[in-house]
């Protein structure tokens, strides 16, 4: 459990700085500020995904809750407005903060009374759940609750402007009827008394947003407001939900969250014999990593299952589910989901290409990515080498020959085998294909056009991987051995002797590209290296000297000219600096796996791990963040839970480990 008292709690801007997140396996969420503040569009009690993961829409902002309680009323609510204001100042009352599982609790101190809060969602379904319950008092306590609803796409934001909305009563509650056709939200509170209303609180501050170099104003509609008396010990639960009919019993409801949650850990500690003997930390992220995975809704199939990239802003991409199936699923033994994963996205592979990102909106799939198809191949391996599913890789093998066949002779934006000297070629103008991808209008900000160290090196062992399938199978495996020993003689020529090190990129536009970035990492890190064991500890110790940090790697050395040592601004500065020194997380894992096959020497390679369990208490609480700056502090930037973050953390911990 992550458990902060007043010192944090109690003071805005560290209250604020920390965020809480629940999801429900559909891509949907909810989530807001420890401070009880919205400070993002993404924040609200119920962001419903109505076409899972993706149409997120946000229908529930919050609630705003009054305790009237031996003679005094409290308002344990809190907003900041467009005009400098926060009021009411909730957070005043708030004694405690904590996270159980991914369950966010807040414990409100009025008088001698305390009121606890806690949240959390459905699995399955739109439906959040805000429980209270009076945990101390010597007299009942009334609370009243302002009900604060939209109905908007989760990346937009709303201006009133007039908007009427049908709001009735129904029993046990509220029904909110957004526009004709929109899907209607139930608010319903058994024991207590609902009073519809239609006011439009106008002009929140988004202070984040602002920070983003965005829009920052919004208004909520104040739709109705619940009251209920809780004597000693006594409880309300208010569900609001997009569903026909949800569960109105918040007990019951509790206990299937605990016992997904529990569920989750059991099958974790089943498949890591050392789980028992883990830090706490680590089976924090065990839970956060559950978060990530989702149902993702394809016409005529029940099964489709996906990985959500990052909350609160990403959908599925393609690049990041297979770098995170590994760490989400089969460290955490749920093989079973994994499998379900791979399958789904064998049905987008198109031109031997997976897809960068599948859209939010229905839109055809985005193609532009050199390296998504070939780290499904990886993911493939991982599996069966967790699972042995012959059956699987035998279904999935002529796929992967086409994967391979189509880099062979070529497919989109240049992606083709130099036959010279077997290495992977990319790129063509304004097309930004590696994973780091930023662009800026139609400037992409790290072309890496040629060939990328660690496209290379994962087409080594996309090719070494076929070659093991091919003779599991029974079926020649002679060309496979051919084409990676070709590719591995063709490796030679990154090296780059005067900087001890691999260059990022060859034959690009300007010749070979000598910036130390930490791509070639991968080199090292993945199942099979193309380099000489010399080679690959040198890879490491520069990589270490110039761009390691407590959090993650620095996308470039601090002392090249276009370095920048923070990520912040509007979208074009954040761009800029994306992959120009800013740190990402996820890279933490390759680097200590690699660090451990050089070394040998597993306690250290477990400590540059570390560092994160200090986070999990900070940005977005139970999880790991998508980025942080390049220059110290390090302090977390981007979506607050990004999902290969937090699977690089685990997949290394245990396979490091044993």
């Amino acid at each position: 459990m992550i458990r902060f008292g007043r010192e944090i709690a109690g003071e805005l801007d560290l209250a604020e700085r920390r965020e809480w997140l629940c999801t429900n396996g559909l891509g949907g969420f909810a989530s807001g500020t420890v401070a009880g503040t919205l400070t993002r569009r993404y924040h609200g009690l119920l962001v419903a995904a109505l076409r899972p993961p993706v149409g997120r829409t946000l229908l529930a902002a919050k609630l705003d809750e009054t305790i009237a309680y031996d003679g005094l009323a409290t308002a344990l609510g809190a907003n900041r407005w467009a005009d400098g204001t926060v009021a009411p100042q909730g957070f005043r009352a708030l004694e405690s903060f904590a996270l159980e599982g991914t369950m966010p609790v807040w414990t409100y101190a009025v008088g001698d009374a305390l009121l606890e809060k806690r949240v959390w969602m459905e699995q399955g379904a739109n439906t959040t759940y805000v429980r209270y319950r009076l945990l101390r008092g010597r007299a009942p306590a009334a609370l009243a609750l302002e009900v604060l609803v939209n109905y908007r796409d989760a990346h937009s934001l709303t201006r009133a402007n007039g908007w009427r909305m049908i709001v009735t009563t129904v029993t046990h509650g509220l029904r909110v009827l957004a526009f004709e056709g929109a899907r209607p939200l139930v608010i319903l509170a058994e024991g207590a008394a609902a009073e519809p209303a239609h006011t439009w609180y106008e002009r929140f501050d988004l202070p984040r947003e602002r920070e983003r170099g965005l829009d920052a104003r919004e208004d909520h509609l104040h739709a109705g407001t619940l009251r209920a008396s809780l004597a000693l010990s006594g409880a309300l639960t208010v569900v609001l939900s997009a569903e026909a009919l949800p569960s109105l019993d918040g007990a019951q409801a509790r206990r299937r969250r605990e016992r997904h949650e529990e569920g989750v850990l059991r099958s974790w500690r089943r498949r890591q014999p050392t789980a028992r003997r883990s830090p706490a930390w680590l089976a924090q992220l065990v839970l956060a990593a559950d978060q990530f995975i989702s149902t993702r809704a394809i016409a005529g199939w029940t099964d489709g299952t996906t990985i959500v990239a990052g909350y609160p802003w990403f959908g599925d991409w393609g690049r990041d589910t297979m770098i995170a199936l590994a760490g989400l699923t089969l460290v955490t033994g749920r093989a079973e989901l994994a499998r379900r994963i791979l399958t789904t996205w064998a049905r987008f592979v198109d031109h031997g290409m997976l897809p960068n990102r599948l859209p939010d909106a229905g839109s055809p799939p985005d193609y532009n990515t050199a390296d998504a198809a070939l780290w499904y191949v990886e993911a493939i391996r991982a599996y069966h080498a967790a699972t042995s599913d012959d059956a699987l890789l035998r279904e999935i093998f002529p796929r992967l020959e086409d994967i391979v066949r189509r880099h062979r002779e070529g497919t989109r934006h240049g992606i083709a085998v130099d036959p010279g000297d077997g290495l992977l070629a990319a790129g063509e103008p304004g097309v930004q294909l590696t994973w780091m991808d930023a662009k800026v209008g139609e400037r992409v900000v790290t072309p890496r056009t040629g060939k990328p160290v660690e496209i290379n090196a994962l087409w080594y062992n996309a090719l070494r991987a076929m070659a093991a399938f091919a003779r599991r199978l029974q079926k020649p495996a002679e060309p496979w051995d051919a084409a990676a020993a070709l590719t591995n003689a063709g490796f030679e020529r990154f090296w780059n002797e005067r900087s001890g090190c691999c260059y990022d990129v060859l034959d690009g536009p300007d010749g070979h590209d000598d910036t130390l970035r930490p791509n070639q990492l991968l080199a090292v890190a993945l199942p099979e290296s193309p380099l000489a064991r010399e080679r690959q500890r040198r890879v490491v110790d520069v990589c270490a000297r110039h761009l390691l940090t407590s959090y993650g790697l620095r996308t470039l050395a601090p002392d090249h000219a276009h370095y920048q040592g923070r990520y912040a601004g509007g979208p074009r500065e954040r761009d800029i600096a994306y992959h120009q020194g800013t740190v990402w997380a996820w890279l933490l894992g390759p680097f200590a796996v690699a660090h451990f096959k050089v070394h040998g020497d597993a306690e250290t390679a477990r400590s540059f791990l570390i560092p994160l369990a200090d986070h999990l208490g900070d940005y977005g609480v139970g999880s790991v963040a998508e980025v942080f700056d390049g220059d110290p502090p390090f302090a977390p930037r981007g979506a607050i839970a990004q999902a290969w973050s937090v699977a690089e953390a685990l997949r290394a911990w245990h396979q490091i480990g044993g």
